[in-house]
């Protein structure tokens, strides 16, 4: 065989602090303004910022922080966090985000398994650092982000970052380092076991910048002010303080206070135009701008992921205050962008409410990432919109194996997410549910999620969760949990009878019991498992032959109703494996 021809291009690596580089000498004079956790505000520019980052690296070396070693992070959103991410990584270091919303036998479990040198961590996590600290030897220092006279008093011996960095005059040169080599290490939420570490490349976490800023994906340019809400310390915030420097964009960074009346306060001061979140905390901000009647005067769009957007929220965003909505799905395997909602020109000229059907789902693939969806036996099933099966992907930005471990997780090269999904003939995604979650009804499946979001439509829910219970003939039949809104009121019987003409009546749940407040994992997801644990021994309505459980009344014909819904043809590619 011939030999290709070599390109003859410059081999200059792709690495982490050409971003921040990047936008130091381009966008020098563009700001980056926080809300510190000291309670003052701060601002400065990315010409400061990297100036600033060099100095920790230079502060980190006289440690004696070697390239590979890792240094972790406890903080929130804010300009020292950032240069956290530069200052570690710009030399060699792997910069460790550690979510304190975990519990702290998990935290100490993450930092020992990580083998993290020092720990930097923002004054509000002080108490949470003196429980952990006699848990983690291999530890050298506890570092407060603050000043000497923030310095918080603890048990725990610890210097503050100002006095760290005070030495050092910012006069240093990023090395020129391996574009393969590591650059971030983000633990997954750990619901079950322990948690997992995804180790990101320089280069896989230069290009999902590259691949986030796309207009096709969250869209950034030099012209937007963006927020990100959701925590650095949760995936490196999916990618925003890599991405916002690549584009020179404003950056306002929240810190601790994420309710919806500081959010909407902050917006409105920076005139933020892009923002990014998880959907309870929009919760807070929708809540807030309809009692304070509120609305919008620069915001232009949101990305709304880390779990699945709920319509009724979606609607409430772009219809009632004007904000496009960027539906986002991925995972921390991932990077953590897998795929967002952004319409074509042709889609846009479709009737509203199909536009809306395509932007209730989770949108295409960014580019580099793969995917496909198999059943029974590895099998690839077809791009139909209807058949659905475990999601896999593949690509440069996807963990080839998890943290410390020998074992590969991939099958056949791709990644298996745990995602139930459809993909259809435009490779657009539809998770339909974990398949832990999914409910097994009769041998028919049933999505959670699907009955989740017609809930938290009714105007008296605010939260929603489904979940499986067992039952005697039918294996499985969902029990639908609910919060209500403050002052609200909604009966069993009346959230029962809004599913009657949104779903087949064999997917009305059997049964709504109603809490305060629903369990959530660190990252804000539903935490279902908690939840089956909970009611684990609750009967099912239609277990009981109670005569207004939906399922009662069609006993005699059940089987025929599930039948009716799959075509017999259809029925073995629908089903996941």
């Amino acid at each position: 065989m011939t030999a290709s021809l070599q390109g003859q291009m410059m081999d200059m690596p792709l690495t982490v602090s050409a971003l921040l580089a990047h936008a130091a000498r381009f966008y020098g004079t563009v700001e980056i303004v926080s809300r510190r956790i000291e309670g003052d505000w701060h601002r400065y520019t990315y010409r400061e910022c990297e100036r600033r980052a060099k100095r920790l690296a230079q502060a980190l070396i006289a440690l004696g922080v070697e390239p590979g070693e890792r240094v972790a992070t406890f903080a929130w959103n804010g300009y020292r966090h950032l240069e956290t991410y530069y200052g570690t990584a710009g030399f060699g270091a792997v910069c460790h985000t550690i979510n304190p919303r975990l519990f702290p036998e998990q935290i100490a479990f993450i930092i020992n398994h990580a083998q993290d040198r020092y720990v930097l961590f923002d004054i509000t996590f002080a108490p949470l650092v003196d429980r952990l600290a006699p848990q983690c030897p291999q530890v050298r220092g506890w570092i407060a982000l603050t000043d000497d006279a923030h310095r918080p008093d603890m048990r725990t011996p610890v210097s503050s970052y100002e006095t760290l960095l005070a030495p050092h005059d910012g006069a240093f040169d990023w090395p020129r380092i391996d574009e393969r080599s590591a650059s971030y290490l983000c633990y997954t939420s750990g619901t079950t076991g322990h948690p997992k570490g995804a180790l990101y490349t320089h280069r896989s976490t230069v290009l999902h910048a590259y691949g986030a800023a796309l207009p096709n994906a969250l869209g950034l340019s030099a012209r937007d002010v963006v927020m990100p809400v959701v925590p650095m310390f949760h995936v490196n915030a999916w990618g925003i303080p890599h991405a916002g420097p690549l584009a020179g964009a404003k950056l306002v960074l929240p810190g601790k206070d994420l309710d919806g009346r500081s959010l909407y306060e902050l917006m409105e001061a920076e005139r933020v135009t892009f923002s990014a979140g998880v959907p309870t905390v929009w919760l807070g901000l929708l809540a807030y701008m309809k009692e304070a009647g509120a609305r919008f005067s620069s915001l232009e769009r949101m990305v709304i992921g880390g779990s699945a957007c709920p319509p009724a929220m979606l609607r409430a965003f772009e219809d009632d205050y004007g904000v496009e909505v960027i539906h986002a799905w991925g995972m921390t395997e991932m990077s953590p962008l897998g795929s967002l909602v952004k319409l074509t020109g042709e889609e846009r000229r479709r009737p509203p409410a199909e536009q809306r059907k395509l932007r209730e789902k989770q949108g295409r693939a960014g580019f580099g990432v793969e995917m496909k969806i198999v059943g029974d036996g590895g099998r690839e099933l077809p791009w139909d919109g209807v058949t659905f099966g475990d999601l896999h992907v593949r690509g440069p930005c996807v963990i080839d194996r998890y943290y410390r471990t020998d074992t590969s997780p991939l099958i056949d090269g791709w990644f298996p997410t745990g995602d139930v999904a459809t993909l259809d003939a435009d490779g657009c995604l539809h998770i339909t549910d974990r398949s832990k979650d999914v409910i097994k009804s009769g041998g028919e499946w049933i999505s959670s999620i699907d009955l989740e979001n017609i809930a938290v439509a009714h105007p008296a829910v605010a939260e929603a969760a489904c979940i499986a219970l067992a039952h005697p003939r039918w294996n499985e039949r969902p029990l639908l949990v609910v919060v209500k809104r403050p002052d609200a009121q909604v009966t069993r019987e009346e959230l029962l009878a809004f599913y009657a003409d949104k779903v087949v009546k064999w997917w009305i749940p059997d049964d709504v019991v109603f809490v305060d407040e629903l369990p959530h994992t660190a990252t804000g997801k539903l935490q279902k498992l908690t939840l089956r644990e909970q009611w684990r021994d609750h009967v099912p309505p239609s277990a009981r032959g109670d005569a207004d459980c939906p399922l009662t009344d069609v006993s005699t014909d059940l089987n025929a109703d599930h039948a009716g819904c799959v075509p017999p043809s259809d029925r073995a590619t629908r089903s996941p494996p």
